[in-house]
């Protein structure tokens, strides 16, 4: 798929031909190529809608991080901590340590809940004696 190219040579005064292909091949390292598919690559796998569709979970608590939530959690005063309470979906009751203990267990599992890890694709090994078994049936 060239065309062909008359060359003329100085030295001997002779046209010679010469094919050229249209373009030039390069060899091209495959550690230099990269691929990507779009895909957001995660370690954990979502568990709701809301997760498919990019929840973060901050909007319940605000964070995700249980030494910020702790430090906020002992910042507020009892009857704020009553209030959050309410919010979160705990009874607020009148103990200030069982309190905030209920929103920190509540919130390690709202947390947990968005971080669920991916399944790993375990290999099936048969043996030879099944594998026979499983053929008769083709």
């Amino acid at each position: 798929m060239g065309r062909e190219v008359y060359v003329f040579m100085k030295e001997k005064g002779m046209a010679t031909k010469k094919k050229t292909t249209s373009r030039a091949k390069k060899k091209r390292s495959t550690k230099s190529l990269s691929q990507t598919h779009g895909k957001e690559e995660t370690r954990t796998r979502p568990t709701t809608l809301d997760q498919v569709w990019g929840d973060t979970g901050l909007s319940k608590y605000g964070t995700v991080d249980e030494t910020t939530y702790a430090e906020e959690i002992s910042s507020m005063s009892k009857s704020d901590l009553q209030a959050h309470a309410s919010t979160v979906g705990i009874i607020p009751i009148d103990n200030r340590e069982i309190l905030s203990q209920r929103l920190m267990r509540e919130f390690r599992k709202h947390v947990a809940s968005y971080n669920t890890p991916m399944e790993k694709k375990v290999g099936v090994t048969i043996s030879k004696a099944s594998k026979s078994i499983l053929a008769e049936g083709r």
